[in-house]
């Protein structure tokens, strides 16, 4: 991991910023001082630093990838965190929207369930100070213990929403997922209402890596 940020990775940062206002579905402007605060380079091989703030996706191992910035950015907004919100992540992988989140004054849960992947993350956490619950487990879980939740964002793709994230899940709280089981999911917004139903809305086709059930050892 390279912990060096420049002059030049600022200069990336703030190119890679002013394009993603160019997408009227971002809006919130402390999204962008996260992006511009948490250097994504951080979470890449060393080889992907010049791309590093392209609007790509990279391989970051364990067959597993960092999303899109603008697809980080557009969960984000859905979400619509505010501070202080106890957040709970399903897939750290890179921990790159683990700390997009923390940034923004989240108080996050999330969970992991490539070993490799788990201990890197934790690694970045700790440089940058943030201290978000990290757990080395199954997703489709979620972490009852901790639970309920204001905002959930799941991070890979499900072949359907979850019942224990749901159920996790405040009363007005908000479940962000990638929902399908092909190579491509329609990302969903889902709202508890207070009777207990779901307010449903879909905001298109994404493209994640898939939502693994069992605990890789």
């Amino acid at each position: 991991m390279l912990f060096q940020d420049t002059f030049k990775h600022k200069g990336m940062r703030k190119q890679l910023i002013a394009e993603l206002r160019k997408d009227e579905r971002i809006t919130n402007e402390s999204i962008f001082d996260a992006f511009y605060a948490v250097p994504r380079h951080f979470f890449l091989d060393v080889a992907f630093v010049e791309q590093a703030y392209s609007n790509k996706a990279f391989q970051i191992g364990a067959g597993q990838t960092i999303s899109h910035p603008i697809t980080v950015a557009f969960q984000t907004q859905l979400l619509e965190v505010k501070k202080g919100d106890k957040i709970l992540e399903i897939g750290t992988g890179s921990g790159f929207q683990t700390s997009i989140l923390c940034e923004m004054g989240a108080k996050v849960y999330s969970i992991e369930r490539q070993k490799e992947l788990y201990l890197n993350a934790k690694k970045i956490f700790d440089h940058f100070h943030y201290n978000p619950k990290v757990q080395y487990g199954d997703g489709y879980k979620g972490m009852p213990a901790y639970a309920p939740f204001d905002k959930i964002i799941v991070t890979c793709g499900a072949p359907e929403v979850p019942q224990a994230l749901i159920d996790q899940l405040k009363v007005g709280g908000i479940l962000v997922i990638p929902v399908g089981e092909g190579s491509e999911q329609t990302m969903k917004r889902l709202i508890k209402t207070s009777d207990g139903d779901l307010e449903v809305l879909e905001f298109g086709t994404f493209k994640f890596v898939p939502m693994l059930e069992k605990t890789a050892r």
